[in-house]
């Protein structure tokens, strides 16, 4: 502060006046730097302050209190600062006092805790040697609770394993009028896995618990079989509405039941009894009451219908069939065990076994009846498809509704074929003459209908094609054979060509009606093949009609049969040139107007298609006749003169003149 106030003094003095007043220039300069205030004046003057950040903070505090700069407070400056400095170490010493008192009281509780702890660690080294036997005992207390505490567990878990909680005890022997739950065969599961795992028992050295547990649960699992049987029949018993519900706990009874094979059948024995009388009662009310208001009607309304009457009968029956195996499914669907379809179709036949005797009964008083051989036909198909049908649901076991359905379809088919045979002996027993137009008779007409009626109902039955094609053969056997045996008498007294006539006409017909059905090819071509028999017959004698009419008959004849050993043909008589050109005049008149010369029977003929060809085969017979005849004419060895003008025309012309 000594340098700073005499700073200030020296600031405070003038320093104007030239320097000439110091002296000269060498000695005031060395008088000058030699000055010590000039130093300090030179020192303040060269000093960079916005440099010197000390100095700058100094100022700053010196700013705070420093606030007039008079001569009096320069010259108190230092005192001010040195009681400023005073007064900032007595409130350090002060605060620091306060620092000192509390280091001292946290001190003392330092060694308040320091003697505590010593304390303690002395009464814990007295206790530990006082109390070292009851820790060892404590020790082996522990370790004996340890060892006890896993033995529980084990116990536990054994007994979780082998052992049935209450409550699955109380579900098992339960009353046999209470309900069975899920949760009762829950507890039967567990029974059988108990009875599977106590099997490694066995295999241990605790044999004799294994045995007790494995009595015991086989005991409680018999019990529970014979609940679960009692109520299993006792719900089965209930199954006799029409809509028949089958329950998810009936179910899994069945599927529980399966291990017991015995009670397992009993069971199905049950249902199976329930729903047959079921089916009877149910077949009884369609039959007589109808549906429920009336519709559908009852079914013995169609009585008068036979057709209808059994297929109502049988179309019932085969829904209620797969109504009833639809029930069965639903109440084995969780069985495994091996021939359960075997157990369906088997009781599904007991089912159905009740409405047989009722159902025989009414279609053998329609198929007696005798209500036609067509409506018989069609019952016999009717009833072949429905035995077709029921059996795809029950399989082919020889279950009583499908030997029932085979014998009525058996009978009926009998029936029928007896009709048919009846038929057939009638038209043997009094043949009609042909009519006089060489037509079909009229037993063949009505045969022939009767034949296609039931070739019609034939081809529109659903019966698989095997058996359709079988019965086939034998409706066309017994109808067909009757049918030619009576056309081939009735035509026995006919002529030639009558005879052929009618027999082609017959023959015509009967192939034009089997010709609209399939299984007909080997018995149309049979038909066509006598057909073209007696087409042959035709041909011959509209020929022989033609050449007779024309005159060359005799001539034809004649030169057929001769020998040329016998010597010229010019030499026999009727075949001299004279008679050969009589002749041909007359066939001239024919080859003008061929048509004139036909037979009265091919008027008669029913296919335009078969007239036109006999005219045809036989102008080509003709054509041959005439081609024989003017070969053997124009034959040097026949002497003939001048063939040419007796025969004018060659056998290429009169072919063009007929085709």
């Amino acid at each position: 502060m000594a340098e700073g106030s005499s700073a200030g003094e020296v600031a405070a003095l003038p320093v104007s006046g030239p320097p000439s007043s110091l002296g000269n220039g060498a000695s005031g300069a060395a008088t000058q730097s030699n000055n010590p205030l000039s130093r300090k004046l030179h020192k303040i003057l060269e000093t960079r302050l916005d440099n010197d950040k000390e100095m700058l903070e100094a100022l700053k505090a010196l700013s705070t209190f420093f606030v007039e700069n008079s001569l009096r407070t320069r010259r108190n400056l230092r005192g001010d600062i040195e009681r400023r400095s005073l007064a900032i170490n007595e409130e350090f010493v002060s605060i620091f006092k306060e620092v000192k008192e509390e280091l001292e009281s946290i001190n003392e509780d330092v060694q308040a805790m320091s003697n505590c702890c010593q304390d303690m660690t002395s009464r814990l080294k007295a206790a530990k040697e006082q109390t070292q036997d009851l820790i060892v005992k404590t020790t082996k207390l522990q370790a004996e609770s340890q060892r006890l505490e896993i033995r529980a567990q084990v116990a536990d878990a054994f007994l979780s394993k082998f052992q049935l909680t209450s409550d699955e005890m109380s579900l098992l022997r339960g009353t046999r009028e209470g309900p069975i739950t899920e949760d009762f065969f829950k507890a039967l599961g567990r029974v059988k896995q108990i009875h599977n795992d106590v099997k490694i028992l066995l295999r241990t050295n605790q044999q004799t618990a294994g045995l007790e547990i494995m009595e015991q649960m086989a005991l409680l699992q018999e019990t529970s079989y014979e609940r679960l049987y009692r109520w299993a029949q006792s719900e089965c018993r209930t199954l006799t509405q029409e809509s028949c519900d089958i329950s998810p706990v009936l179910t899994q009874a069945m599927e529980a039941l399966q291990d017991r094979p015995v009670l397992y059948k009993y069971t199905l024995d049950e249902f199976g009894t329930a729903r047959r009388s079921t089916v009877v009662r149910g077949f009884i009310d369609a039959l007589t009451r109808g549906g429920p208001g009336g519709t559908p009607r009852p079914i013995e309304m169609h009585s008068h219908d036979p057709l209808r009457y059994v297929g109502d009968m049988l179309a019932w029956l085969h829904q209620a069939t797969a109504s009833e195996k639809e029930h069965l499914e639903a109440l084995l669907k969780m069985v495994t065990i091996q021939g359960v379809d075997e157990n369906i179709q088997e009781i599904v036949g007991h089912i159905t076994e009740g409405v047989c005797r009722p159902l025989k009964v009414r279609i053998e008083q329609v198929i007696v009846a005798e209500p036609g051989a067509v409506l018989l036909y069609k019952i016999s198909n009717l009833l072949k498809f429905y035995h077709h049908t029921i059996s795809g649901i029950v399989g082919n076991s020889a279950t009583t509704l499908l030997t029932t359905i085979e014998e009525m379809h058996l009978l009926s088919k009998k029936i029928f074929f007896n009709s048919l045979s009846l038929h057939a002996s009638k038209l043997m027993d009094k043949v009609e003459l042909p009519p006089p137009d060489l037509g079909p008779s009229s037993a063949l007409s009505q045969t022939l209908a009767l034949l296609r009626e039931v070739l019609a109902s034939h081809d529109s039955s659903v019966v698989p094609l095997d058996a359709r094609q079988a019965d086939f053969v034998q409706v066309l056997s017994c109808v067909l054979d009757p049918l030619l045996q009576m056309c081939t008498v009735s035509a026995s007294n006919l002529g030639t060509a009558d005879m052929a006539t009618f027999m082609v006409n017959s023959l015509y017909m009967m192939k034009t009606t089997l010709a609209l059905f399939e299984f007909t090819d080997k018995r149309l071509e049979m038909l066509q093949f006598q057909i073209e028999a007696h087409l042959d017959t035709l041909i011959n004698e509209q020929a022989s009609y033609v050449l007779t009419r024309a005159g060359l008959s005799y001539i034809y004849n004649t030169v057929q049969q001769h020998k040329p050993e016998q010597g010229p043909l010019v030499n026999l008589p009727s075949l001299d040139s004279v008679s050969l050109k009589a002749a041909m005049v007359q066939f001239d008149r024919y080859l003008s107007a061929p048509d004139n010369l036909l037979m009265p029977q091919l008027n008669f003929l029913l296919s335009a298609t078969v007239k036109e060809q006999i005219i045809k085969q036989s102008t080509e017979l003709v054509c041959r006749a005439y081609s024989e005849l003017y070969t053997a004419v124009m034959n040097p060895t026949n002497e003939y003169k001048d063939p040419e003008t007796i025969l004018h025309r060659s056998p290429q012309q009169v072919q063009t003149l007929l085709s």
